[in-house]
């Protein structure tokens, strides 16, 4: 049973966005999807430990689900010509083909991100059932409780059934109302690929690429909204460096540390190609393209040593005057105390931020307090500073990495 558990589990990370997707498609109810999925992951877990794993999980998951859709409407007696087509369907598809619609994904995005929800809501419910992260998992992003993101989702999907949203990607005219949403659940779902904040895994290329694939149709559907670009070469250059951002070990690899052969040159010229299209729209920067041109100083840097950090300080100058937030505070730290005599300013406003009680659950301010400390020269409050961090963090990784960094500055 629990190698079938954790089959499941790995199957629902990768496939059950598309899963729901699908669904969603046929019944033309984002929760009824939802419900049907899960059930038929019940049922999974029930049969699978018997009959052993099928060949191709995610088409029997779908497959069970759409059943056990057929079974409801005709249990409502409510079958109508679009029950009857799912029903012909049905009829023609073996269980060990998945022919996944490539748009699908797209629709599900855009209906979860409905001018009718709140932007809690959409952001929320559009990373549960398209990046398939749990409620913890997104209350962590989100900088939110358990208990309020569950009841953002509760509440949009109720919604999206109440107004009988059709599961469709929105004539060109509808789409602007959602756009900021949709970019947003794109960022986040690409940062949490980028940096999860939990399982075992420091890097989750799964949730990365399809981010990216995602931001790549968009930009193709709007070649005129220069955020869309800005977000795209933001992926693009920060996906760059996968394959450097792990040791063989899977654990972290800091920028200054990265073995830059291993970046993906091919992937950059992507991400400066896709900033440029931002320019040439003669709109300005947006707060995705001002990270993405912070991204490309990295890019083109030619060593740790020779990154142009006055300039990128003054990025984030402009990105806060777009943007402020205590994230952005704190990577303007960590890059101003990167230039000529910057580690005490820098320690001075991550201290600020921290009195502010901004981000005061997050490991994220007490790691940059520790390294700008053991920089200056105070071991032992690194040292309790970046076991502060380890104990905060959720990622099993970056918990471990933290620990020796903490295990290094003890004394002999």
């Amino acid at each position: 049973m629990d190698d079938v558990s954790g089959t499941l589990d790995a199957l629902w990370r990768i496939e059950g966005s598309r899963v729901v997707a699908t669904l969603a498609r046929v019944t033309g109810d984002l929760a009824e999807a939802e419900d049907l999925a899960q059930e038929a992951l019940a049922e999974a877990l029930r049969s699978w430990p018997t009959t052993g794993v099928p060949r191709n999980p995610a088409a029997w998951l779908t497959t069970v689900a759409r059943r056990r859709a057929i079974d409801g409407w005709r249990r409502r007696e409510a079958l109508d010509d679009r029950h009857r087509s799912l029903a012909r369907d049905l009829a023609s598809l073996a269980d060990d083909v998945w022919q996944p619609i490539d748009d699908d994904l797209l629709r599900l995005v855009f209906t979860a991100c409905h001018p009718a929800l709140p932007r809690e809501g959409k952001v929320a419910l559009t990373l549960r059932v398209v990046a398939s992260l749990s409620t913890a998992e997104i209350a962590r992003l989100l900088v939110a409780s358990v208990p309020a993101v569950q009841q953002r989702i509760v509440r949009a999907k109720r919604t999206l059934s109440e107004a009988r949203v059709p599961f469709e990607v929105p004539d060109h005219t509808e789409w602007k109302p959602r756009l900021n949403a949709v970019l947003t659940v794109v960022y986040l779902l690409f940062t949490e690929g980028y940096a999860a904040t939990s399982d075992d895994r420091w890097v989750r290329r799964d949730l990365a690429d399809e981010a990216l694939r995602v931001g790549r149709v968009l930009g193709r559907l709007l070649p005129r909204e220069p955020e869309v670009h800005g977000l795209v070469a933001l992926m693009e250059l920060q996906a760059s460096r996968f394959a450097a951002r792990t040791d063989a070990a899977g654990d972290p690899v800091l920028l200054a540390d990265q073995d830059r052969r291993l970046w993906d040159q091919a992937q950059l010229r992507r991400g400066l190609a896709a900033l440029d299209r931002v320019d040439a729209l003669g709109r300005g920067r947006g707060p995705y393209a001002l990270q993405a041109a912070i991204a490309a100083c990295h890019a083109t840097a030619p060593s740790f040593a020779a990154t142009d950090w006055e300039r990128i300080v003054v990025l984030y100058d402009a990105l806060l005057a777009l943007s402020p937030g205590p994230v952005v505070r704190l990577n303007r730290a960590a890059a101003l105390s990167m230039t000529t005599d910057g580690t005490r300013p820098a320690l001075a406003e991550v201290e600020a931020i921290t009195a502010g009680g901004d981000l005061a659950t997050s490991h994220l301010v007490t790691s940059v307090r520790a390294e700008l400390l053991q920089r200056l020269g105070r071991t032992a409050e690194a040292r309790g500073e970046f076991l502060s961090a380890a104990a905060q963090a959720t990622n099993d990784r970056e918990r471990a990495w933290l620990e020796g960094k903490a295990a290094k500055l003890a004394p002999s």
